[in-house]
């Protein structure tokens, strides 16, 4: 059953188990946003991962690298990449699947104000055993020239106070809404029975 779009946070996820998931729901029709794609992880060590990065940036076409291959280092299209690389991109319905993708860095508006979810399959804690080494998408891309890890922990900071006061405002409504259920109780005795009874 295909929603409107599902926005997924990234956090902590495993890179390739989880652009898998993505790229067979993209191809099914599904629209899909991943969020926070710098706290994405790799499994193996920053070292491991820095020389495995530096390999592939050696890949490139001899009389004209401008051609490509290109070696993105946002953390955003690091993931976007990986993706493209599981939905058989060259041909049309590969190319409508990717368009239905979307990658950030960070949680920008609208997305914050929005539902997110995790995929359990793909979760670090549900699949790495805990004396692995692991790296985080956003700390390889630093190392590798991306230039905005900075800006987006302002950015990520103050968007992160925001929620925090928006969640107290929530709770401090569930509170008051709970006391005057319960203030209401005994007044509302005979309505919840006649509820009960029409299975409500």
């Amino acid at each position: 059953m295909l929603e409107s779009t599902i926005i997924i946070d990234g956090r902590d996820h495993l890179l390739g188990r989880l652009a898998s998931i993505v790229a067979k729901e993209l191809l099914a029709g599904q629209k899909v946003v991943i969020v926070r794609c710098d706290e994405i992880c790799v499994s193996g060590s920053i070292v491991r991962n820095r020389v495995k990065y530096a390999q592939f940036r050696k890949k490139r076409m001899n009389t004209n690298p401008g051609k490509g291959p290109f070696h993105f280092k946002s953390p955003a299209r690091m993931v976007w990449r990986t993706i493209r690389g599981m939905v058989n991109q060259k041909t049309s319905r590969g190319q409508d699947a990717l368009a239905r993708l979307s990658t950030f860095e960070g949680i920008p508006h609208p997305y914050d104000k929005k539902k997110r979810v995790v995929v359990p399959a793909a979760l670090r804690v549900m699949r790495l055993k805990t004396i692995r080494d692991y790296t985080v998408l956003g700390e390889l891309a630093a190392s590798v020239g991306w230039k905005h890890k900075d800006l987006l922990k302002k950015l990520e900071d103050k968007r992160k106070v925001k929620a925090e006061a928006f969640f107290q405002k929530k709770k401090a409504k569930e509170e008051l809404k709970n006391k005057a259920i319960a203030a209401a109780e005994s007044d509302l005795a005979k309505v919840n029975e006649v509820l009960a009874a029409s299975g409500y």
